[in-house]
């Protein structure tokens, strides 16, 4: 089993973690993820991006957010413990090409899978423009490493307690107006973010790339949790994808798709997070 080799807090609910996996470290490309299971018996799969790999080594990153209940029971987990299960690596790489200009838009916990991407396109010989935003100062990821990977940072908060008080949609449109334009786009983050972050650049003609993150079960296309409707035809997240033109992407399908399991979401998380309470309450009564 993939035993945890460093485990870091980011932020509140952002977690870390570097994981033995040599023969998906030796494969791994930007882009792609894994599909984790932390408990074989009852536990579900939930899918992580590969937020940077380490073949020397033999490790992958992951940077999670603790959001319902396989999140939560992954952050309990602590170095020298090991996940059960990790499938991959999965999914569609990321086209890395020289382009010209690549703006990287990331959101939350979009960063992480974000800068992979943004560094491979830098290694391609691209300029770099990265936009990051959060709603708080606490919530911003990532920053000191993609500040070394581009040639501009722009940081952004809800709040303004980091960098300008906007969205990432603000500086994106400045951007967009700029002489020349950018070649490229790439945004992930929550969906509305990426949905926004197209709108944006559908106006200026800014070939748009968003990776999208759905409901997914075996990762492999045969259950069809992660259909997602693009250019009118249903594609499938985990194998077609992740990543697809932001432009053809119906996000509000999407989105209405992503609420569906919300309140199971939010039980299943809620008993999660009291179940050790309770077990002390049972040995104290005993």
């Amino acid at each position: 089993m993939p035993k945890i080799i460093l485990k870091k807090r980011l932020s509140e609910q952002v977690y870390l973690m570097e994981v033995e996996a040599p023969l998906i470290a030796s494969e791994r490309k930007p882009g792609q993820f894994v599909i984790v299971q932390v408990n074989t018996d009852y536990g579900e799969r939930i899918p992580l991006t590969i937020a940077d790999a380490n073949p020397l080594k033999g490790t992958i990153t992951l940077i999670f957010q603790v959001v319902g209940k396989t999140t939560l029971l992954l952050s309990s987990l602590n170095e020298g413990e090991n996940i059960e299960n990790i499938l991959g690596p999965l999914g569609q790489p990321t086209h890395i090409y020289k382009a010209g200009t690549v703006v990287c838009i990331g959101g939350g916990i979009g960063v992480a899978p974000l800068y992979p991407i943004a560094e491979g396109f830098k290694k391609a010989g691209n300029k770099l423009i990265v936009i990051i935003g959060a709603r708080t100062k606490e919530l911003i990821i990532l920053k000191d490493e993609m500040g070394a990977l581009a040639d501009e940072l722009i940081v952004v908060t809800d709040d303004g307690s980091a960098g300008h008080k906007a969205l990432v949609t603000e500086p994106l449109n400045e951007v967009c107006q700029r002489a020349p334009k950018p070649d490229l786009a790439v945004a992930i983050g929550p969906p509305i973010m990426m949905k926004n972050c197209a709108l944006v650049t559908k106006e200026y003609a800014v070939p748009t790339v968003v990776s999208l993150n759905t409901i997914m079960v075996d990762g492999t296309g045969m259950c069809g949790g992660c259909r997602v409707t693009v250019g009118g035809q249903t594609r499938f997240v985990c194998v077609d994808g992740p990543e697809f033109d932001g432009h053809l992407v119906d996000f509000d399908n999407m989105i209405n798709r992503l609420s569906a399991y919300r309140d199971f979401e939010r039980q299943a998380h809620e008993s999660c997070r009291l179940e050790p309470q309770l077990k002390k309450l049972k040995e104290k009564k005993g």
